[in-house]
């Protein structure tokens, strides 16, 4: 993965609502009774950003009580702050979505990211290892928190090889896979080790969907 350039994600606006109306709260997955103050953040990249919403759960009290692609993906925004995901952080005090946010915004600086597979940015791939997942994430996949995850999205055809790979590549189990269209007509993947805590499988795994991404890439037509 070294030898990939990594495109780093763009967060399109960020905004909070520290004393946000109850029925606005219920309307995106809140809990009026417990939260009170909202972060809002669109990203280009939404599989970077449900992983850094899962950061956030592990750094603030916060609850990711929204977080959904959009159809078709960034480059076929509704408008240009709306990019390919919306995610809402919700908690009961503002600082705690200050905390979650700065944690968020961290994580997609710095960790999580798509990557360059062909030298063109044709064909892009994430291939994320989560190394303790957060509360988010944890839920999602039916994990414990704390479990560790690779987390695969490519193309269609791409992600269909780099599956199978990686499957076969390291001692891991698919927690769940979901095949093409996603709304952005990706494919994507969660594997952990059949071992709990097995971090060395999912790199391994992750290693081995990537050189099956970049050979489909760079070979289409190989048999």
């Amino acid at each position: 993965m070294s030898l990939l350039e990594p495109i780093v994600p763009t967060l399109l606006s960020v905004r909070r609502i520290p004393n946000a109306d109850p029925a606005l709260l219920a309307a995106y997955g809140a809990d009026p009774t417990r939260h009170t103050s909202l972060g809002l953040v669109t990203c280009d990249q939404d599989d970077a950003l449900y992983v850094a919403l899962d950061e956030a759960t592990k750094h603030a009290a916060v609850d990711v009580v929204f977080a959904k692609s959009f159809y078709a993906g960034s480059a076929h925004a509704s408008g240009k702050l709306s990019g390919e995901i919306l995610g809402v952080l919700a908690a009961a005090e503002p600082q705690s979505i200050e905390d979650g946010l700065a944690a968020l915004t961290a994580c997609l600086a710095h960790d999580a990211c798509f990557y360059d597979a062909d030298g063109a940015r044709g064909v892009t791939v994430f291939p994320h290892v989560i190394g303790s997942l957060g509360h988010y994430l944890a839920k999602e996949s039916g994990l414990a928190v704390g479990e560790c995850l690779a987390y695969l999205v490519a193309p269609p055809l791409e992600a269909t090889l780099g599956f199978d790979a990686a499957l076969k590549a390291a001692d891991v189990r698919a927690v769940k896979i979901v095949a093409p269209p996603t709304e952005t007509n990706f494919a994507c993947a969660w594997l952990t080790g059949h071992r709990r805590g097995d971090l060395a499988a999912c790199r391994a795994a992750a290693a081995a969907f990537i050189d099956a991404v970049v050979d489909v890439a760079l070979r289409p037509h190989a048999r």
